[in-house]
């Protein structure tokens, strides 16, 4: 227990419950008399009935809900907000990622436990990369997020190089996160099982394929990448396809990726959110290092780990004393540039 009480442990991917009524004071006109939902969602019973998850809306709840995990420090992504790219007009998109930065970073004043990262309008990247640098530098803000799917966007396109080169820039992280909702392809499924099962980890392993083989590692080489939500466990199989890909390929078709992508992705400057309870985490140690994967609580969503969280880590015995405090600590500090 000393040493559990030792180390400050950070969650590197909590979610606020950024629910319309929240962000309406920070819209401007004339957005603000839009009706809601300002960002449609798909109609599933995700928390069965209100049987699962947490409400996490006061700061009380969820700083008792922090102490209860043996978290110190929750960096904060949207809920609502991961549908971002959805809402396809540029000037509301804008609009509303800078009300809810507005509104979290009004948030997190009430405890140096939490930070936050920036929602960033991934219809408009130009736009982005603006806001990433108000966010900030103006907010206190810890990153910027890019949603992953619900739009048309390729996030190794050019286009957002300029998000790119104000991340690196500033020293700030950018990470790729879903929503485990509609995407393309999933319209053969009629049940959420199905629809979430797959709704994470799909699409963000295609935007890393596509900013991978699109060179964003070689051509922004001091920028940090973080891939969330997806846990860890894909990273042996899908460097190894990805680099089997490469070998045949990578000269005609990716020529703006100039090494095997297993050798940015495990470079220390691409970081992964991990759970707790994965049972392929010793072996992904072993494999790549424990110096990029961090520790997420997922909290308050309906398929977090409740109430013990940090402490599976703790209990593991596949994890050496060192790894546990790089997972648990170190790497989201180094990530988020947090003292």
């Amino acid at each position: 227990m000393e040493m559990r009480e030792a180390i400050k442990v950070i969650d590197s991917d909590g979610h606020a419950r950024d629910m319309d009524e929240l962000l309406k004071p920070y819209l401007p006109e004339p957005f603000r008399n839009r009706r809601f939902p300002y960002i449609p969602r798909e109609v599933y019973d995700r928390n069965l009935g209100g049987t699962l998850g947490h409400s996490g809306v006061k700061h009380e709840e969820r700083l008792a809900a922090m102490d209860r995990q043996e978290i110190d420090v929750a960096v904060l992504y949207p809920t609502s907000g991961l549908g971002i790219g959805q809402v396809r007009e540029p000037a509301f998109s804008t609009a509303l990622c800078r009300a809810y930065n507005d509104f979290i970073a009004d948030y997190c004043k009430a405890s140096p436990r939490l930070k936050a990262v920036a929602n960033l309008p991934i219809n408009s990247p130009a736009e982005a990369a603006k806001e990433l640098s108000r966010a900030v530098t103006k907010l206190g803000l810890v990153g910027g997020m890019v949603a992953a799917q619900a739009h048309r966007k390729n996030l190794g396109s050019p286009e957002f190089y300029p998000l790119y080169e104000e991340a690196q820039r500033l020293d700030t992280p950018v990470a790729v996160h879903a929503f485990g909702g509609d995407e393309p392809g999933a319209e053969i499924f009629d049940q959420f099982i199905c629809l979430h099962t797959t709704g994470h980890p799909f699409p963000v392993l295609r935007q890393l394929t596509g900013m991978i083989f699109g060179g964003i590692p070689e051509l922004f080489p001091r920028l940090k990448i973080g891939y969330l939500e997806i846990g860890c466990g894909w990273i042996p199989y899908w460097l190894e396809r990805m680099d089997e890909e490469w070998e045949k390929r990578g000269k005609a078709e990716a020529p703006l990726c100039k090494k095997k992508p297993s050798e940015y992705l495990t470079g220390g400057r691409i970081y992964y959110g991990c759970e707790p309870e994965e049972k392929m985490m010793g072996y992904i140690v072993g494999e790549v290092g424990s110096e990029t994967l961090m520790y997420a609580s997922d909290y308050p969503h309906w398929d977090m780990s409740w109430p013990d969280s940090a402490v599976i880590i703790w209990r593991r015995e596949d994890l050496s004393l060192e790894a546990k405090k790089n997972i648990l600590a170190n790497n989201a500090r180094r990530f988020y540039n947090l003292s």
